[in-house]
C-alpha cells in the first residue's frame, strides 16, 4: 500500500525540482536580458549621400559581381526607422537585395526638430523625394529609378508618382499601403472631427509626440504587449527567440514624432476627407490623382495586418492607371510581412521575381 504513494511522492519531488530549475534558468536569463544590450541593427555597410533636415539618403555598398541597371530607392514610413529592413545578417531585406544584384538606396527619416514643425505634405512629396531621386540618378548614372514604399512611405510614393507621372520612376512597389482611410477604423475613431481638434493640437505642441502615435498603434491590440512579454518570459532561455523579440520590440517602440503641419494635412486631407480614395487629393496645389500612374506596380498586403487592414489597402491596384499591376496577399502581419522568417520565405522571393525582370 505504501509503494505507490512513495512513487507518487518521488514523481512530485522531481516535478518540483524541474520547475525550480526552470525558474532559476529564467531568472538567470532574465538578468542577462536586462543587463545586456540588444543585437546591433542596421549594420549593412552604407554611405550617407545626403542629410537635410529630417531627410537621410543612404547608398548601400553593392556586393554582387553583376548589378541590375535600374537602382532602387526605398521610401520609409515617416513614423518608423528604416532598420526594420536591415535587422541583422541573414535577416536583412537590404542584404537580400544586395546579394541578388540590386543597387539599393534608402530615404530614411529622423525626428523633425521643433523648428521643423512647419514641414508640410508638399515638403515630403515635392521636395524630399524628388531631391533623393535626383541624387540617386547622379550617383548611379541612370535616369530610371525603381521605388519601394513601406506603409505611409507607399502613400508618399504614390503621391510622388501621380504628380511626376512622366518619370523617372520606372517601377513602383508598395508594402501595406492604405488608400481608403475610412477603413483605418481605430485611427478614424480617435481622429473623429467631432471630437478631435487637430488645429488646437498642432498649434499647441508643434510636432506630434511619438507617444501619441505609439499609443494609437498599441490601442489596435491593447493586450499585445502584455502577451508578448509573457511569451518572452516563457522562452527566455531560447536565445534565438530572445534575439528576435529584442529586434522587433526595439523597432516597434522606436517611433518618430511627426511634423505638425504634415500631421494636420494627414488628418484633414486623408483621415477626414479621404481625398486619396476620392481622387481629389492635391499637394502644393498640384493634383495627385493616382490613376495617372502608368508604371508597373506591385502591392504586397498582409493577411493579418491590424494597422493597415486589407479593406483600407485593397483599392490601390484598381485605382492606379497601370496595365502591368499586381496585388499579392501573403501570410503575416504589418511587420512580419517585410521582416523576419515569414518575409524571408514569402515576400522577398516574390519581390525578386517580379522586380528582376523589370530592372534590366
Amino acid at each position: 500500500m505504501n509503494a505507490p504513494a512513495a512513487l507518487d511522492l518521488a514523481s512530485i519531488s522531481e516535478r518540483v525540482q524541474s520547475e525550480v530549475q526552470r525558474a532559476i534558468q529564467r531568472s538567470i536569463k532574465g538578468v542577462e536580458y536586462f543587463s545586456s544590450s540588444g543585437p546591433s541593427l542596421g549594420s549593412t555597410p552604407k554611405d550617407i549621400l545626403a542629410v537635410r533636415g529630417t531627410m537621410n539618403l543612404y547608398h548601400y555598398r553593392p556586393v554582387a559581381d553583376e548589378i541590375y541597371r535600374i537602382p532602387i530607392l526605398i521610401v520609409m514610413a515617416t513614423t518608423n526607422r528604416g532598420y526594420i529592413l536591415d535587422l541583422v545578417p541573414g535577416q536583412s531585406f537590404i542584404e537580400f537585395l544586395l546579394k541578388r544584384g540590386y543597387d539599393v538606396y534608402m530615404l530614411d527619416w529622423t525626428a523633425p526638430k521643433p523648428e521643423e514643425k512647419s514641414l508640410r505634405m508638399e515638403d515630403y512629396v515635392l521636395d524630399f523625394i524628388p531631391d533623393c531621386v535626383r541624387r540617386v540618378q547622379q550617383d548611379s548614372g541612370e535616369h530610371d529609378v525603381n521605388v519601394i514604399g513601406y506603409c505611409f512611405g507607399g502613400v508618399l510614393s504614390l503621391l510622388y508618382g501621380s504628380i511626376f507621372n512622366d518619370g523617372p520612376m520606372k517601377n513602383l512597389i508598395c508594402f501595406t499601403t492604405p488608400i481608403d482611410f475610412r477603413e483605418m477604423k481605430l485611427f478614424q475613431n480617435f481622429s473623429d472631427r467631432r471630437y478631435f481638434d487637430v488645429d488646437k493640437l498642432v498649434d499647441s505642441v508643434g510636432n506630434v509626440p511619438p507617444e501619441m502615435i505609439l499609443s494609437s498603434f498599441e490601442m489596435l491590440r491593447p493586450a499585445s504587449r502584455t502577451v508578448s512579454q509573457v511569451q518572452l518570459w516563457e522562452n527566455i532561455w531560447n536565445d534565438e527567440y530572445v534575439k528576435a523579440y529584442r529586434m522587433m520590440d526595439r523597432w516597434g517602440t522606436d517611433t518618430l514624432p511627426l511634423a505638425g503641419e504634415y500631421f494636420r494635412a494627414i488628418t484633414k486631407d486623408l483621415m477626414w476627407d479621404n481625398k486619396l480614395y476620392n481622387d481629389t487629393m492635391t499637394v502644393g496645389g498640384r493634383a495627385a490623382d493616382i490613376s495617372k500612374i502608368k508604371v508597373p506596380i506591385l502591392h504586397a498586403v498582409a493577411e493579418h495586418d491590424h494597422i493597415v487592414p486589407y479593406d483600407a489597402a485593397k483599392h490601390l491596384i484598381t485605382k492606379v492607371g497601370s496595365t502591368d499591376k499586381e496585388e499579392v496577399m501573403l501570410k503575416g502581419g504589418h511587420v512580419s510581412l517585410v521582416a523576419g522568417a515569414n518575409a524571408i520565405k514569402r515576400l522577398w522571393p516574390k519581390l525578386d521575381s517580379w522586380l528582376g525582370k523589370r530592372s534590366t
